[in-house]
């Protein structure tokens, strides 16, 4: 008779078999595959879907077990059960969804992705968690130490999705601490050895805040004599009037204000994915979005094309994102990774283009400790961005000149921009409306 440790070999070699396979690898029948497949318990996933119940063998991590509980809050702040985190042996994951259709993914999930330890932050969390008993670089991690991760401190990750209970119930005895643009200075101080436990990412400095009833992420940098704390502070003026240029335009930007207190530079923007004190917004970006898919992953106007024929986004965002992908180029921002442009899930497979941000003349830029002079280098319209070329042109102009004439930054960056400019109208005049 077949035992259950045999049915767990069989899943070993054929992973998401159906239970009439099972019976014909087994060579017995149904019923006693249904029998061996509940005395397994957690130690194999049922994946049912409209095709059909399909079976996988799962794994444990330390402390969470074979599955995890997927939580959500809403824009009120009430919470909800999102579904069931599966753990499968082959290293992918099933999502079974209590809200719209499961899903199985090869590799990591995700909106984990975004949800994860990095940059700036993530670079800390081991310091602010050293019971979880990780490798101190997260960059090393594997999908299952970042899962670990979530499973026991993910309780303020990027979007609305919360993994865990451990997560979930942190989240619920963690008070709201509203501070003042006063409490600035000392938290960028903190945020160098200790952190809160939001995670968002981005290489530059920064904390996040509840302030005057906004959640917003802070940018800093201080104000000290070398050249490349000067060029920071200039850039963070530069990323707020990008933004500022962006919706004179008509497009949805992240809002930010700008200001100096106590030695430092401050760049404050709010989150798009926090509503009110407690509430919060699913979101994902595009980095996550494209992760299963290889061929989209190229540049903004490419993944645009990709994801407009696959019936994910509506074909005026497909248009935002060649026009955003041709002003970033024409105001210098060598930074447009995928991780920079982000979608509000509006059902399955389903996504609708949430605020710009982190919009700013890169080109500009510090490496390290040294300030290049990069050359800026404005591109001729391509057949994918000639209808909207001249319109981002347009606007680029008047960002560039918006900084030439911002007192703000230092006389040197106002004078190359004046000349970004320059260079820019002088594309503009070769290239027919």
């Amino acid at each position: 008779m077949a035992t259950v440790e045999q049915l767990l070999a069989v899943l070993d070699q054929f992973p998401d078999a159906s239970a009439e396979a099972l019976a014909e690898r087994l060579q017995t029948d149904r019923s006693t595959v249904k029998r061996l497949l509940t005395s397994a318990g957690e130690r194999v996933c049922a994946m049912r879907q409209d095709a059909g119940t399909r079976y996988a063998r799962t794994r444990e991590l330390p402390g969470l077990g074979a599955q995890l509980p997927v939580h959500r809050v809403d824009d009120t702040g009430r919470v909800h059960r999102h579904g069931t985190l599966h753990l499968l042996a082959d290293g992918g994951h099933w999502l079974e969804r209590t809200e719209g259709a499961s899903e199985r993914f090869a590799e990591f999930l995700p909106v984990a992705m975004d949800m994860s330890p990095q940059g700036y932050l993530g670079e800390r969390f081991t310091t602010l968690h050293p019971d979880l008993h990780l490798p101190t670089r997260v960059t090393t991690w594997t999908d299952d130490e970042y899962l670990i991760a979530l499973g026991r401190r993910g309780e303020d990750c990027v979007g609305a999705l919360i993994l865990g209970d451990e997560s979930l119930r942190r989240f619920l005895a963690t008070p709201l601490q509203e501070v003042g643009v006063d409490a600035f200075p000392a938290l960028a101080v903190a945020s160098r050895t200790h952190p809160s436990s939001a995670l968002v990412g981005g290489e530059h400095p920064k904390f996040t805040a509840y302030v005057e009833g906004r959640h917003v992420i802070v940018k800093f940098a201080p104000d000290d004599a070398g050249e490349v704390s000067s060029r920071w502070r200039d850039l963070l003026v530069t990323e707020h009037l990008a933004l500022a240029t962006l919706r004179d335009a008509g497009r949805d930007a992240a809002r930010s204000r700008w200001m100096d207190v106590q030695g430092y530079r401050f760049l404050e923007v709010e989150r798009f994915d926090r509503v009110g004190p407690r509430g919060r917004r699913e979101l994902l970006s595009l980095d996550a979005l494209t992760s299963e898919d290889l061929d989209a992953r190229s540049i903004w106007t490419q993944s645009a094309q990709r994801l407009l024929e696959a019936g994910s986004i509506s074909r005026e965002d497909a248009t935002r994102m060649r026009w955003l992908d041709t002003f970033g180029q024409l105001i210098g921002n060598t930074d447009r990774h995928f991780g920079n442009l982000s979608f509000f899930p509006e059902g399955t497979r389903r996504f609708r283009l949430a605020p710009v941000y982190d919009m700013l003349p890169m080109v500009f830029a510090p490496v390290g400790t040294v300030v290049p002079e990069r050359e800026f280098e404005p591109l001729p319209p391509t057949a994918d961005t000639l209808d909207v070329w001249h319109d981002a042109a347009r606007h680029a102009l008047t960002y560039w000149a918006r900084l030439a004439r911002e007192p703000a930054l230092s006389p040197t960056l106002r004078e190359r921009c004046a000349r970004c400019g320059d260079t820019l109208q002088a594309l503009v005049r070769e290239v027919p409306a």
